[in-house]
């Protein structure tokens, strides 16, 4: 039996809009609907579901992409249409959803598929995605400017590849980002301060490049970045210069810093941090008297004797 509350529920998760307002002015007509009508407006949206276009931006965008990675892709990817087309199925790693008439990309994951060659620059046309995942290939060259143009973006995972030169700046315009994974990769320079610009952003994960300079200190702004992980870099500074005031990185509960240029001693304000659980130090220049403690070269920061 179709209930009206399930037929409503479809209405808001699938249907193209017109439909929907079509139902309920419908149904509230009618007052109280059939079991009958109600199946009547759950089959035309099954039909104008199986009928929505996906947008042509992104199809061409995901063809554009077909034609640039290798062959393990490319053997998956079948049809013209990513989102499916009549029995073919979605393209592997690519989710859509129903917008308004149209069906668009919202997810993009191909990893561990040994893409070689350079960041697919027409993944910044899917204007739509929330979750970008191309770890564990072969990616070269930087990542584009455009990646800016993503602004519904809340997971990016580039960590694995053989990605270069220094993080652009307008990855600082990814308002909505909660996740980001750049570890492991070849990115130079410094960290961009950009990164602070990310309101959402709970993970950051940029260990194993060759980074150089400082923290960026406003980083410390950020309200809910849980774990921050810049170890095995090249990065110089002193953590008192990291957290320059009591009230820094709110939210913070894992510190990498371990394999660096660091100095100096452990600041009073990060012994007070009230969620700090971890700190990792090996590896860097800091005064006697600051050593790591446990297997894992931990810091345990409710230790007095490594304070000053």
């Amino acid at each position: 039996m179709v209930r009206k509350g399930n037929c409503f529920s479809f209405l808001m998760k699938n249907s193209p809009f017109s439909f929907y307002q079509f139902c309920c002015l419908f149904m509230r007509k009618m007052g109280s609907p059939s079991t009958t009508v109600a199946r009547i407006c759950c089959l035309f949206l099954l039909l104008s579901v199986a009928r929505s276009k996906t947008l042509k931006r992104d199809v061409k965008a995901l063809n554009e992409i077909k034609a640039s990675l290798g062959w393990r892709v490319v053997y998956a990817w079948v049809g013209d249409d990513p989102c499916g087309d009549g029995d073919l199925q979605p393209w592997t790693g690519v989710t859509c959803s129903s917008q308004g008439d149209y069906r668009v990309v919202t997810e993009l994951e191909v990893y561990a598929v040994s893409i070689v060659g350079p960041f697919p620059t027409a993944v910044t046309n899917l204007l739509d995605l929330t979750r970008l995942d191309l770890h564990n290939n072969k990616l070269t060259g930087p990542i584009p400017a455009q990646i800016g143009r993503l602004k519904r973006l809340r997971t990016l995972n580039l960590r694995w590849n053989k990605l270069q030169d220094a993080i652009p700046p307008e990855i600082g315009e990814l308002k909505r980002l909660t996740h980001l994974y750049l570890s492991f990769n070849n990115f130079k320079g410094e960290i961009p301060k950009e990164l602070a610009n990310l309101p959402e952003l709970r993970y950051l994960y940029l260990h194993e490049n060759r980074f150089t300079g400082r923290v960026p200190p406003e980083l410390g702004n950020l309200p809910y970045l849980r774990h921050l992980d810049v170890g095995n870099n090249h990065l110089v500074g002193t953590i008192r210069e990291l957290i320059r005031f009591e009230g820094s990185f709110p939210s913070l509960r894992n510190l990498y810093l371990d394999h660096n240029l660091f100095t100096g001693r452990i600041p009073d304000a990060l012994y007070k941090h009230p969620f700090l659980k971890e700190l990792y130090i090996e590896g860097n220049q800091f005064k006697p008297g600051v050593n790591g403690k446990g297997g894992h070269k931990v810091l345990e920061v409710s230790d007095t004797e490594f304070l000053f």
